[in-house]
Parts: structure tokens; C-alpha cells; sequence
């Protein structure tokens, strides 16, 4: 059983071992509020500017110096160089963060013309790969048609009413259809494999044409004509002793090649139709939108190969 003598004793050895404690957590407290006011006086020090206030207090208490540190000279330092504040600067931060704005006003500048950028060149694309397809699918709908067209008639042969204006009073006519043909040509794969060109052909035969003479430098002329024409014929020369060609005799067979080539013009967005003997002699050439083709174009069509009354031009110029 403990006495008041023992009892007393060991609380003072509680106290004492407290107060020992809690001596040591305050000092503890202490070095380490001493350590970080350490740390940011060391993070907050300018050394540049603690050289420079050193080399002017020690010109201005020098003899080489002036007496006076007023009159003291200061450092000169270029326009172009960033300006750097100084530990007594209120706000050190002020001058570092106006370039940072002005820098982003120029990204954000830049970022929006950018954008504008890309958003013009996916809308061109976007309104490119439409027309393309527009085009696609009315070259499409027209070589089907054709396609089915030019079947019927290798079966029927009909006769054909136009009349093809040779030269003078010479005509080929009576004409009846003896062939005809469609086909279609595409892209490349690596260029997205769209129709590019419907060609369509067929040739006529008529009645046999009387011989027709030319003479002197008109011979080559007629020629030339001829074979523009893609006319087939025979030409008998006659030339004097010189070897001179005094006049020509051609021989023309009654056989009209008829071509008509739809062809697609991707980069304006148009088709381009090149005829050769179509309505007449020689060549032609028609811009249609591939959105006026439709079914009644092409009955239209139809109606010119045939040489029926037909609104062809109207349409096509819609």
C-alpha cells in the first residue's frame, strides 16, 4: 500500500516528464517555423537585384565613386530585355503576366483563324462530295437508259427522218438505225470509283449518194471536210502532165457514225455532253446540271436520236 510520501513523489515525476515534453515539441514548433521562414526569404531573394544595390552602395562609399549615392548612374539595360522586378516589388507578378496575355490574345487570334479554316475546307469538301455524287448518279441513271434504249432499237432498226446537209444540193437521207451501243467508264479506286463518262454511239445507213466533184485547191478542202465528218468515201484523182490534180471525183457511202459523250466535269460541278452527227454534220456541245437529269431529259433525248419532235435544248438548259 502506497504513502502519501510515495504518491507525492511519483506526480512530481509526472510533471516533470510532461513539462519535458512539451519543452521539446515547442522547440520543435519553433525550428520549424525558423526552416520555413528560411526557405522563403530563400525563394523570395532577387539575387540581381541584391548585386546591383551591393555595386551602388560600394561606388557611392568609395573614393572612385561619387560621394553622393543620388547621383549614382543607373544600369543601363536594353528596351528589348523582359523587365525583371526587383524583391520590393509590390506585385512581381504584374509585369510577368503581360505577355502571357498578350501572348494568348495572339494564340486565341490565330486558333480562331484556324477554325475558320477548317470549317470553310470541310464545308468545301462536304459540298464537293455532293456534287459528286450528284453527278455520279445522273450518269448512272443515264447509262441505264441508254443501255435499254439502244437494246430495243438493234431489234426494231427503225428509220430515222433527218436529213444531213452534205454540200450544195447533196443530202444523206432515208436513213435507217444499223447499230448502237452504250457503255460507261469509271474512276479509280484510289479516286472514289465514280462514273466519269457514258458514251453512246450508233450508225446509220441511207440511200447512195451520187459521185461529187471537186476541183483545184477546193479537192483537199472537200477531203478534209470528209474526214471530220468521219463520211467514209473514195476519191478518184485526175491530174494533168504536171501531176497536177486538176479535179477529184468522191464516192461517199451513205453511213453517218453518230456519237454522243456524256462526260463528267467534276471540278465545275457539270456534266458536258459532246455530239458528233447528232442534229447535223459536225460537232456539238451541250453543259446540262446533273440535276436536270431526269426522266423526261432523257425521254427527250430519246426523241432527238430519233429525230421526233423533242425539248431536249429546253430542258437541258435548266
Amino acid at each position: 500500500m502506497s504513502t502519501p510520501k510515495n504518491n507525492d513523489t511519483q506526480s512530481a515525476i509526472r510533471e516533470a516528464i510532461r513539462a519535458k515534453r512539451e519543452r521539446k515539441s515547442g522547440v520543435e514548433e519553433d525550428i520549424a517555423a525558423l526552416e520555413a521562414s528560411l526557405i522563403a526569404d530563400i525563394e523570395t531573394f532577387d539575387l540581381d537585384a541584391a548585386e546591383r544595390r551591393a555595386r551602388r552602395e560600394q561606388s557611392a562609399n568609395s573614393g572612385a565613386g561619387m560621394s553622393d549615392s543620388a547621383l549614382v548612374f543607373p544600369e543601363i539595360v536594353p528596351s528589348s530585355a523582359p523587365h525583371r522586378p526587383s524583391a520590393s516589388s509590390p506585385t512581381p507578378t504584374a509585369t510577368t503576366a503581360a505577355p502571357k496575355a498578350s501572348e494568348g490574345n495572339l494564340l486565341d487570334q490565330l486558333r480562331h483563324q484556324a477554325e475558320l479554316r477548317q470549317r470553310e475546307a470541310h464545308s468545301a469538301l462536304a459540298e464537293r462530295n455532293t456534287t459528286n455524287e450528284a453527278i455520279d448518279q445522273a450518269l448512272k441513271h443515264l447509262f441505264f437508259y441508254l443501255h435499254e434504249f439502244v437494246q430495243q432499237l438493234n431489234i426494231l432498226k427503225p428509220a430515222i427522218s433527218r436529213q444531213y446537209l452534205l454540200v450544195d444540193q447533196h443530202v444523206l437521207g432515208s436513213l435507217t438505225w444499223q447499230e448502237g451501243f452504250a457503255d460507261y467508264r469509271t474512276q479509280s479506286q484510289s479516286a472514289g470509283a465514280l462514273v466519269e463518262l457514258v458514251s453512246f454511239s450508233y450508225r446509220l445507213i441511207g440511200a447512195a449518194l451520187p459521185p461529187i466533184e471537186r476541183d483545184g485547191p477546193s479537192v483537199e478542202r472537200f477531203r478534209t471536210t470528209l474526214f471530220d465528218f468521219g463520211l467514209p468515201f473514195t476519191c478518184k484523182e485526175f491530174k494533168n502532165e504536171r501531176s497536177y490534180v486538176e479535179r477529184a471525183e468522191f464516192h461517199i457511202t451513205s453511213e453517218v457514225s453518230v456519237s454522243a459523250r456524256w462526260r463528267a466535269d467534276f471540278a465545275k460541278g457539270t456534266l458536258i455532253l459532246e455530239s458528233r452527227n447528232l442534229e447535223r454534220l459536225g460537232s456539238t456541245v451541250y453543259t446540262v446540271r446533273p440535276q436536270a437529269v431526269d426522266q423526261a431529259l432523257l425521254e427527250e433525248f430519246g426523241r432527238l436520236v430519233l429525230s421526233q419532235p423533242n425539248h431536249f435544248r429546253d430542258l437541258a438548259r435548266r
